[in-house]
């Protein structure tokens, strides 16, 4: 299956297609004319033009005041790449590194960078045979975009640097010989089009967002199941609460806790209780509250993903090249810091729903959840791992996006930090899988240990695919292998097939 990279947007469900199901990538026509076209008129310019062009006959930065002969601009532009590639610590993630080649090609692509068609049809060629440069997650300070990590993504295109390629990180001179890519010879302009750009944030928060729609629909799914195991009452979800309060947000979470819940044996019991804890009782107001959170990020993640944020830009249908600010993380950090923190509220109130099920506070269910509580511990520490979590989450949810240290002898004399906020992001979205994989195992425990009563159809089908991965426990036994296949579970369940059952 092909993708043809158009000025049509990205949207997040034609990028979670690209991913899931292997698209390979190529250019459509009307791209291929949007990049010759701007690379001509780039070209025109620099041979007429009599003003130094920021970037393009000139030095960067503080260094913009340096006048560049026109037979050294290509390797003004190599320079640029190498020198700048300065992202250390750990490798990220592939499928990261995937989005950004995907993202930065989808922005060259738009005609206003004055690139060669060949170089971001190298950027095609890495993504369709799996050849995914090293990039390491720290560096970015998110000001002229993400200079050192997006450094080290472009050097195998100069036949510098490192690739993983068939999961091993091989010398990228090695793989382009396989390959029979030459390097390339970097046009004026083209370093600085590869470097200044987003795409390193908006990669990371393209990935974090797709672990979020499935976390907010899972922790409905999660929550009342937990809601069930500890006989908790369906009243705070009916819709005239919601009605007079109609965050959308809430409305939907209490929809979905109401339909999740249809025919379960466990609300048609008699309620002893008239009220419970508000881990219970408000999670449509909490999950609601992260799932407007989440939709918010998302509008300026998609607008950011559709635009052009490398430096100078080129309006070849104005006669202008304009030297501004679009790679400026600001737009991103900020969300980012937002979207952490509404994700680790989502694990927050997550935890308090499994100390509730662990602490036999309403005598139905055994404290801790096992039988022979004492000789058995029984999920007395899961409850530990996930508050522990929470914690860190804590810490991480600091925002970043408040900080900011001048750069470049002062030129770039404030910075987003955006870089920071999206890979910490990223580590609060896998923190709140692992914490809601604790509650599910909790939940499940709980509802089999009140047997023959059945919760819904729907949260029934759930639990047996469930029980497939994790069986029921019966005496204590080694937890963190329970908790690595719920996590596991969630990461590659299907949520839109799990729908389409009930």
């Amino acid at each position: 299956m092909v993708h043809y990279i158009s000025p049509a947007p990205l949207t997040f469900e034609v990028i979670d297609k690209i991913l899931k199901k292997n698209c390979k990538l190529a250019l459509s026509e009307e791209s291929k004319k949007l990049i010759n076209d701007c690379k001509a008129y780039l070209d025109h310019k620099i041979k007429t033009s009599a003003k130094p062009l920021y970037g393009i006959t000139t030095g960067f930065g503080s260094l913009c005041k340096i006048s560049i002969p026109k037979e050294d601009l290509s390797q003004l532009q190599a320079n640029l790449v190498m020198s700048h590639a300065c992202s250390v610590g750990k490798p990220i993630h592939t499928d990261i590194i995937r989005l950004m080649l995907l993202l930065k090609a989808h922005a060259l692509s738009l005609g206003k960078s004055g690139v060669q068609l060949a170089t971001v049809e190298r950027i095609i060629d890495l993504f369709n045979h799996n050849v995914f440069p090293v990039v390491r997650e720290l560096g970015s300070l998110g000001a002229s975009g993400d200079l050192a990590p997006l450094a080290n993504l472009f050097l195998p295109l100069i036949g510098e640097g490192e690739v993983w390629y068939k999961g091993k990180i091989r010398d990228a001179k090695e793989i382009n010989a396989q390959f029979g890519w030459t390097p390339i010879a970097l046009g004026a302009k083209e370093g600085l089009a590869l470097l200044n750009g987003t795409q390193f944030m908006s990669s990371h928060a393209v990935y974090a967002l797709l672990k979020a729609f499935k976390i907010a629909k899972y922790a409905d799914i999660i929550g009342a199941l937990s809601l069930d195991a500890y006989d908790g009452r369906i009243d705070p979800f009916l819709p005239q609460i919601q009605e007079a309060r109609p965050h959308p947000g809430q409305i939907e979470t209490a929809r979905n806790i109401r339909t999740l819940l249809n025919d379960s044996e466990f609300q048609k019991k008699e309620k002893v209780r008239v009220q419970d804890p508000y881990s219970f009782r408000c999670i449509p107001q909490v999950h609601g509250a992260s799932k407007d959170s989440i939709m918010y990020v998302a509008s300026v993640v998609e607008r950011e993903i559709n635009s052009v944020t490398d430096n100078p830009t080129i309006f070849t249908e104005d006669d202008l090249i304009i030297s501004g600010g679009n790679f400026h993380g600001q737009p991103l950090a900020l969300v980012l810091d937002f979207l952490s923190i509404a994700l680790a509220e989502l694990g927050s109130i997550s935890e308090r729903r499994t100390y509730r099920l662990i602490s036999g506070d309403r005598g139905h269910i055994p404290e801790f959840l096992v039988a022979n509580p004492g000789l058995n511990s029984g999920f007395m520490i899961p409850q530990y791992a996930a508050a522990a979590i929470v914690s860190k989450n804590k810490q991480l949810c600091t925002p970043c996006s408040v900080d900011s240290i001048p750069s470049s002898n002062e030129q770039e004399d404030h910075v987003s930090m955006g870089g920071n906020a999206a890979t910490k992001t990223v580590q609060v979205a896998e923190n709140v899988e692992r914490i809601l994989a604790i509650e599910l195992l909790n939940a499940a425990q709980a509802i089999d240990l009140q047997r023959p009563t059945k919760t819904s159809p729907y949260l029934e089908n759930f639990l047996k695919e469930f029980r497939s991965i994790v069986p029921f426990n019966q005496q204590d036994r080694v937890m963190y292998k329970d908790i690595e296949a719920a996590t596991e579970f969630l990461k590659l369940g299907d949520f839109e097939n799990s729908q389409k059952k009930n």
